[in-house]
């Protein structure tokens, strides 16, 4: 058998966390058994669906590198498929027409509210040998009904939660097709991983109550019944459910608040799924271990800490032409203009050691580009007399000297031999000329990155 996953995300909004999760370890799993994975878009909810969420999980999809073997699939562009099989289900007798009103549904369910039952239709429409049905009222367009089976149980051996048993009592006969003859979601999903031959499927938790209905349609339809995990849900740092504080946001805002794909395809591996003691590995690694058996039942919470801290990591490893690029594009967001000079690969070598973000390294780029206006209060702490005297006295040498770091390093200390100075009494007031800030990386590398033509700029407009 070939695995096939799936995942099958509703454009009604962004891509978010979970979703990028469920997404992950269907891709993965897929992957580890040589099989394919296969993107389908649920867009029959036409109301929400817009043409901008479709792209924002495409362009999520994308970010994160999760690629699909085929699709993607629209369910919209099926519904001949969708309606071919309804027919079939109504000539075999697994389904129905049903002429209840929304008026008649509405006072069932108040009586049995009333008696303290479980709201469910009641199978006044359902055929049974001997059943005389009504009259179909005129003028009134039946919805079609599934024909559920009415004893027994529906069960399946969940890949995550373990033994699931649901009672056919509990399941009342559900539609499949509204009156305007458009199919419900149950009945498409189900049409879909048949028609997919998918033998997988791992999502949320929030569909457990979908698969024996979805089972149930299954055989009915004579389709095989695909193994399923459902994946617990995510909370936030603090417990609660996910919210837009804690995370909850569209993966492409992780790509906007500075982070790097594999750090965050790294973080959501481990949300719910551990391989021994490992924090950080590849995704070569984790498809090389990652099966259903590790994956917890329970809830996984989101730690924003440690995927800062992951965030740190990649970037540390991460390759200095590819931040450069990275910072360029933040600051063309901030109406910074491009410019080669200096290159933002050794300003990225500079200072990846010391941000956990791409915004932090952009941030740390800025003053390169820009010339900063150091604060009054800096400046009067570290813009003294002595000061400015030792950096005229560095400006004349840095005039003639060699832009290279090992040179640079040589003009500082002779002119700290000439002025009596401490590093220090120099250093921390040339980062304020040069950077508006009396901390940087080592100052000879910060000269050498901005060139000498900037460096003596900006030191002739602060201390002549």
């Amino acid at each position: 058998m070939t695995v096939r996953t799936r995942f099958a995300p509703s454009p009604t909004g962004y891509l978010h966390i979970g979703g990028a999760r469920t997404a992950l370890f269907a891709w993965a799993y897929a992957r580890r058994h040589g099989g394919q994975f296969i993107l389908r878009i649920e867009d029959t909810d036409i109301a929400r669906s817009t043409p901008e969420a479709v792209q924002a999980i495409l362009d999520g999809m994308r970010w994160l590198g999760l690629a699909h073997d085929e699709g993607p699939f629209y369910q919209m562009q099926r519904m001949y498929r969708y309606k071919e099989v309804i027919q079939q289900m109504l000539a075999a007798g697994t389904a129905y027409h049903c002429y209840t009103s929304k008026e008649e549904l509405d006072a069932l369910r108040a009586e049995q509210e009333a008696r303290k039952e479980k709201p469910r239709y009641d199978g006044r429409w359902r055929p049974e040998p001997g059943k005389t049905l009504p009259v179909p009222p005129s003028g009134v367009q039946p919805v079609v009904r599934f024909r559920n089976p009415a004893e027994g149980v529906v069960a399946w051996d969940d890949q995550v939660k373990g033994r699931i048993e649901i009672a056919n009592a509990e399941l009342d006969d559900f539609i499949i097709a509204r009156a305007d003859g458009t199919p419900t979601y149950n009945f498409c999903v189900v049409v879909d991983d048949w028609d997919m031959r998918i033998t997988h499927v791992i999502r949320g938790d929030d569909h457990v109550n979908n698969t024996p209905r979805q089972i149930n349609l299954l055989q009915a339809l004579g389709a095989p019944v695909p193994r399923y995990g459902h994946l617990s849900m995510i909370l936030g740092d603090d417990g609660t459910k996910l919210s837009k504080r804690h995370g909850a946001v569209s993966v492409m805002q992780y790509d906007e608040d500075g982070y790097l794909p594999e750090a965050v395809l790294n973080y959501l591996a481990r949300l719910g799924w551990s391989h021994g003691d490992d924090e950080i590995f590849t995704m070569e690694q984790f498809v090389a271990w990652f099966d259903l058996d590790h994956i917890t039942s329970s809830a996984a919470q989101f730690n924003t800490e440690k995927l800062n801290w992951l965030n740190a990591h990649y970037i540390k490893l991460a390759d200095d032409a590819r931040l450069g690029q990275e910072i360029r594009r933040r600051l063309a967001r901030e109406g910074v203009a491009d410019t080669v000079v200096p290159d933002p690969a050794e300003i990225a070598a500079l200072y990846k050691d010391r941000v956990s973000s791409l915004n932090e390294l952009a941030d740390s780029a800025h003053p390169f580009y820009v010339a900063p206006h150091p604060a009054a209060e800096l400046a009067a702490q570290h813009l003294t007399d002595v000061a400015k005297s030792a950096l005229r006295d560095l400006r004349s040498r840095l005039a003639k000297a060699d832009f290279s770091a090992e040179a640079l390093a040589k003009m500082l200390k002779e002119t700290l031999a000439a002025t009596g100075l401490k590093m220090p009494q120099v250093a921390i007031p040339l980062r304020v000329v040069l950077l508006g800030q009396p901390q940087s990386p080592a100052i000879d590398r910060v000269l050498a990155v901005m060139g000498r033509d900037e460096v003596l700029k900006r030191l002739d407009a602060l201390i002549a």
